[in-house]
C-alpha cells in the first residue's frame, strides 16, 4: 500500500469513527444519558477484546459495534425508552426490537458488517435464551459476547433516575453468577483477568474518546 493509500484510508477510517461517536452521541443525548454510557462502554469492550485479539481492524469493528450496540433505541418512543418506572409486557416487546433496527441502520454503512453483527447480537446470551435470534455459545460474535460483560458492568455501577449506582464488587458477583448462562465464560474469565483495569476506569468514569483509527499496528494492514 502506498503512502497516498494509507492516507486515503486514514482518512476514511476517522471519517467512520466520527460518525459512530456521533451516532451513539445522539442516543446518549436522546436517552438523557449524561455519564456518556456508549462511550465507556465501547472503551471497556476493548480492554476485552484485546486479550483474544491483535488485528487492529478487528478491534475497530468491535469498538464500533460496542459504541453503536443501542442505536436502535432511536426507533424506541421516548414514552417507553424514558418511562422511570418498570415496563409492561408489552412495551418490552417494543423495546426488544432495538438490536435489529440498530442492525438496519449501521448494516446500510460499507464496511461495517462486523459491527453490524454485534449491533445485532448485543441481547443474546451464552445459554442461548437472549434475543433476537435465540443465539448461543460462539454462534454469538465474540464481540457481542464480550460486549454483554461490559454493558452489565456499566449498567450496575452507573447511576438511574430511580437508583444509585452499586459497587464494582457487586456487579463482579453478578456477573461472576451468570458466566455460562447469560454470559460467556471465557469472556467472564477475561473480566476478571483485568478487574484490575476495569475497576480504574469504572472508578474515573473512562469515556474518553478512543479514536479506532489510532490503533497499535493499524498502517501495518495492507
Amino acid at each position: 500500500m502506498t503512502g497516498r493509500q494509507y492516507e486515503e484510508t486514514d482518512v476514511l477510517e476517522r471519517a467512520d469513527a466520527a460518525f459512530a461517536e456521533a451516532m451513539a452521541d445522539a442516543l446518549d443525548v436522546r436517552e438523557h444519558e449524561t455519564g456518556n454510557h456508549s462511550r465507556r462502554v465501547a472503551c471497556h469492550t476493548l480492554v476485552l477484546a484485546r486479550r483474544f485479539i491483535s488485528d487492529p481492524n478487528r478491534l475497530r469493528h468491535i469498538y464500533w459495534g460496542a459504541l453503536m450496540h443501542d442505536i436502535g433505541k432511536i426507533g424506541v418512543p421516548e414514552s417507553i425508552l424514558l418511562k422511570p418506572g418498570a415496563l409492561n409486557e408489552a412495551e418490552w416487546e417494543v423495546m426488544r426490537t432495538h438490536p435489529e433496527k440498530g442492525h438496519r441502520i449501521i448494516a446500510q454503512i460499507p464496511g461495517m458488517a462486523d459491527a453490524a453483527e454485534i449491533v445485532l447480537s448485543h441481547q443474546e446470551r451464552f445459554d442461548g435464551s437472549g434475543y433476537p435470534r435465540g443465539l448461543h455459545d460462539e454462534q454469538i460474535h465474540l464481540g457481542a459476547r464480550l460486549l454483554a460483560v461490559i454493558d452489565t458492568l456499566d449498567a450496575i455501577t452507573s447511576d438511574r433516575p430511580y437508583r444509585k449506582g452499586r459497587s464494582f464488587d457487586h456487579a463482579r458477583d453478578e456477573i461472576a453468577g451468570m458466566s455460562g448462562k447469560q454470559f460467556d465464560p471465557q469472556a467472564v474469565e477475561a473480566f476478571m483477568a483485568e478487574e484490575t483495569t476495569l475497576r480504574k476506569m469504572v472508578e474515573d468514569m473512562c469515556m474518553q474518546s478512543h479514536d479506532p483509527a489510532i490503533l497499535p499496528n493499524t498502517r501495518s494492514i495492507s
